[in-house]
């Protein structure tokens, strides 16, 4: 019996213990698979996050090709129905009568689209309106040329009428008064015409060139001044007034041209003085003469900075300088006493320029010239003489709507620049032979205030005087001769109005008012009232 239980419990504990070491393996295990799965489940997480963006941007993707293939087939409707617009209209653009089976192919894509394809086909409309004006434009302004490179033509059509109360030199655009009886009238001869040319790229510039002519010039067997520079009328209708062309880098420029001497940059503005530019021969240097010039700003282009110029100059006789008819033939024309000289002029300017703007640059600058001349007398008598000036210019804005300008000069011999009372020079007779003779000193300028009192109204008021040396002149006072031949000093006053209704018409009021002093007596005076009306195109 003790056996059989002892064998009992024996069996028992055995069995009791082989329960328990299973749990426990069990128990370890399971730790063992738990700690296995987290560690296994942070890589599981993030790479289903990421299988969860891909399947957005997939999603995305997808919507963003529907949405493309409806834009798609929007565009194919609209297309379909500009194709059978096209395929019903007529030579002449208007489309013929359709029947009714056509009609009702036609109201079919109209009545299914949507506002947006509405929309666009607006769109298209308005842009074929756009293109077309721009390509009338372009017709308009486009100017055949053999370089093929643009031109553009530039001019104005001007109509003045004028009152002069006493004689004077010019009746349309009067310069000097000569005493005598009034004169009034009207004349489009200060039309102009000019030309813009654009050429090749070359040496890493821009080429330019421009020409600009009036009507200006003399009728054959017309009086004339006796002038043999390029203030004289030429004997036919149209004239040359100014010519440019040349190279321009962002700091140089390299050209010639047929202009204004450079050290007298600005002019006083004026619709009824154009043919002869106002204060001409009362201060204002303006005469044409043929220039090679180089021009080198210290600053950017457009910007605030100092400018130097420098150029020769070809420049005629005054209005009254005599020359030897042994000189020259009916086949042949005398050459001018600067260039009898066989020595080129020679002008120079410096200049602090402000920035461009719309409405003009500020500047001030100081200017030298000079120029050797050979004079032919009568008797085959040569005389040599120099011609030099030193200027000062400036252009200022002094408030708002408020602009000073004006140019100063003090020289000798100055009747080929437009000075010198209309003398280079004086002579007379040597009893015992000869000539005496006398290159003529000389002082002037001319002032400006502008006041803009609106993009469309403008007052002008400028005053100007050249005045030669009385005390030279008086030995040389011409007994009987004209008021030119013994003018010691010109002045001029002059005071305008200009309006403009538009960009292209310009219409002025001016009174001005001319006072032309001999060596010896009362002065002439003429006050003129003139009227200008002008279209640019």
């Amino acid at each position: 019996m003790r056996m059989s239980a002892h064998n009992r419990s024996l069996k028992v504990g055995a069995g009791h213990y082989a329960r328990r070491s299973a749990t426990s393996v069990m128990v370890v295990f399971l730790i063992l698979a738990a700690s296995s799965v987290s560690a296994q489940s942070a890589p599981q997480e993030a790479l289903a996050q990421k299988v969860q963006e891909l399947n957005d941007a997939l999603a995305r993707t997808q919507a963003l090709l529907e949405k493309s293939q409806h834009e798609l087939e929007e565009m194919r409707v609209q297309l379909t129905d500009l194709e059978r617009q096209m395929a019903l209209s007529g030579p002449s653009g208007l489309a013929p009568v359709a029947s009714d089976k056509e009609r009702s192919a036609l109201s079919e894509p109209a009545q299914e689209s949507s506002d947006s394809t509405d929309a666009a086909i607006q769109d298209l409309r308005d842009r074929q309106a756009v293109q077309e004006s721009e390509i009338s434009t372009l017709e308009q302004t486009k100017v055949e040329s053999e370089s093929k490179y643009p031109v553009k033509v530039t001019g104005m059509l001007l109509m003045n009428g004028f009152k002069n109360t006493g004689g004077v030199d010019l009746a349309a655009s009067p310069s000097v008064a000569t005493g005598g009886s009034g004169s009034a009238g009207a004349t489009l001869r200060q039309t102009s015409l000019g030309f813009d040319a654009l050429g090749p790229h070359l040496f890493g510039a821009h080429s330019f060139a421009d020409l600009q002519v009036d009507m200006f010039g003399t009728e054959p067997g017309a009086a004339t001044t006796g002038y043999s520079g390029y203030y004289a009328a030429s004997a036919a209708f149209v004239r040359l007034r100014t010519a440019h062309a040349g190279l321009f880098w962002d700091r140089t420029q390299v050209y010639f041209a047929l202009d204004r001497p450079i050290l007298s940059p600005d002019s006083p503005t004026s619709l009824t003085a154009a043919a002869v530019p106002a204060l001409a021969w009362s201060g204002n240097l303006w005469t044409w003469n043929p220039q090679a010039i180089v021009a080198e700003s210290l600053a950017h282009r457009g910007t605030a900075g100092v400018e130097v110029q420098a150029g020769l100059i070809d420049v005629g006789d005054a209005p009254l300088t005599l020359v030897a008819a042994s000189t020259s033939t009916p086949e042949s024309q005398a050459p001018s006493s600067a260039e009898q000289s066989s020595k080129p002029g020679v002008e120079a300017r410096i200049a602090f320029n402000g920035p461009d703007r719309d409405d003009g640059r500020a500047h001030i600058g100081v200017g030298g010239f000079f120029a050797p001349h050979v004079s032919s007398l009568p008797n085959n008598f040569d005389y040599d003489f120099d011609s030099w000036a030193a200027t000062l210019d400036a252009r200022a804005q002094l408030k708002t709507h408020l602009e000073f300008s004006g140019n100063f000069y003090r020289g000798s011999a100055l009747g080929g620049l437009g000075g010198g009372s209309y003398k280079d020079f004086v002579y007379k007779s040597n009893p015992v032979g000869g000539y005496y003779f006398r290159p003529l000193d000389d002082v002037g300028g001319w002032a400006q205030i502008k006041e803009i009192a609106s993009e469309r109204l403008q007052f002008n008021e400028a005053l100007g005087m050249d005045n030669a040396f009385a005390g030279e002149l008086i030995h040389y006072y011409v007994e009987g001769g004209t008021t030119t031949q013994n003018l010691a000093r010109n002045r001029t006053y002059v005071g305008n109005v200009i309006y403009s209704p538009s960009a292209y018409l310009l219409f002025s009021l001016e009174y001005r008012h001319l006072e032309s002093a001999p060596i010896e007596g009362l002065p002439s005076v003429s006050n003129i009232i003139g009227l200008g009306a002008g279209y640019k195109f």
